[in-house]
């Protein structure tokens, strides 16, 4: 009964840390989001990404360095107590969300793959200048510019977008491609999802996805436009004849990767080209210092974050505490 009334008070404090905070961050974001709208779009997408996954994070410091420490220097081997209902109840939910979260991630890696493995047989090798991972033309319906994988990322474009798009053009997107390669976006975007999996029941998350998917365009924008004003305005350009010529419901097939257009739940294509006419008339934007600030106020709460957890584990009279507090939310759930 030791064993499992241990894991089950695991599951359920992961499920509700996690909930908790996920709900909390989400609030916080839509009262104070729009004070970030004066940043750069690389330093929103690094901030929202940080807030997505820091639910995650928290549950899992106070589970492992708090709770699980707690629970086996203070609670009797032989326990009289027993798992409640609704102490298995949230713990099923818990076990439910993470299994979900795997079998995604294991069904998003194998279609992602075999996507590969596709055009891979069918594209043909191209050499595309300013870029350095493999590159194919394929033959598909929608005139999609994109990059799948991450441990292995490659790079395709649709054989009528090479003939539509002049060389400047095809230059700018793959400048902006190289932003989302810069920054692992794919690999940022599986995290997401599994984080957002997790939570069954708890779709807080939703709003802050979504911001960071405009946002991780906008810093892909910027990479494109910090090689001149004219690079600028030719990704501007080609985002416009991309999007003329999309198949009426088209959408690519992509389950791990990122492309020209963005996604379905992006701000679009006319927002984007009016900040790249922006960013082309603009003088240069705010130097390094600007980024790094906005990276310390990133990680300088991070590690305090860390270091406070760290210091609590090491702490006999706070774990004490925190076993009076799982034998009350026990009582609780009985």
């Amino acid at each position: 009964m030791f064993e499992l009334l241990g894991l089950s008070l695991l599951l359920a404090a992961l499920l509700t840390f996690n909930s908790i905070a996920s709900l909390v961050i989400a609030g916080v974001w839509r009262v104070a989001g729009k004070t970030t709208d004066g940043w750069t779009g690389a330093a929103r997408a690094r901030l929202l990404f940080s807030l997505r996954i820091l639910p995650a994070v928290i549950a899992f410091l106070a589970v492992s360095l708090l709770l699980v420490p707690s629970y086996l220097a203070y609670e009797p081997r032989h326990t009289a107590e027993s798992v409640s209902f609704k102490l298995g109840l949230l713990a099923l939910v818990s076990a439910t969300g993470i299994a979900v979260s795997i079998y995604r991630g294991i069904a998003t890696h194998r279609a992602t793959a075999n996507l590969t493995s596709d055009w891979l047989r069918q594209g043909k090798p191209i050499k595309i200048p300013g870029i350095d991972i493999r590159s194919y033309e394929i033959q598909h319906q929608f005139p999609l510019i994109g990059i799948v994988g991450f441990l292995r990322p490659r790079l395709f474009i649709a054989s009528q977008v090479l003939e539509l798009l002049t060389p400047e053009e095809v230059a700018a997107a793959v400048a902006h491609e190289n932003g989302h390669l810069a920054a692992r976006d794919n690999l940022k975007r599986g995290l997401l999802q599994a984080c957002r999996d997790i939570l069954l029941i708890i779709p807080s998350g939703r709003l802050l996805d979504r911001s960071w998917s405009e946002a991780s365009e906008e810093a892909a924008d910027e990479n494109a436009a910090l090689m001149g004003n004219g690079v600028a305005l030719d990704l501007a350009s080609a985002l416009v004849k991309i999007a003329r010529i999309i198949p009426l419901g088209a959408r690519p097939t992509m389950p791990a990767g990122v492309f020209l257009l963005g996604d379905e739940e992006t701000k679009g294509v006319k927002s984007r080209v009016r900040r790249l006419l922006t960013l082309a008339t603009s003088e240069r934007r705010t130097g390094p210092h600007y980024d790094v600030l906005k990276s310390l106020s990133i990680w300088v709460p991070a590690c305090v974050l860390l270091i406070a957890f760290v210091v609590a584990a090491t702490n006999p009279y706070l774990l004490t505490k925190v076993h009076y507090l799982i034998e009350h939310a026990v009582s609780v759930l009985s």
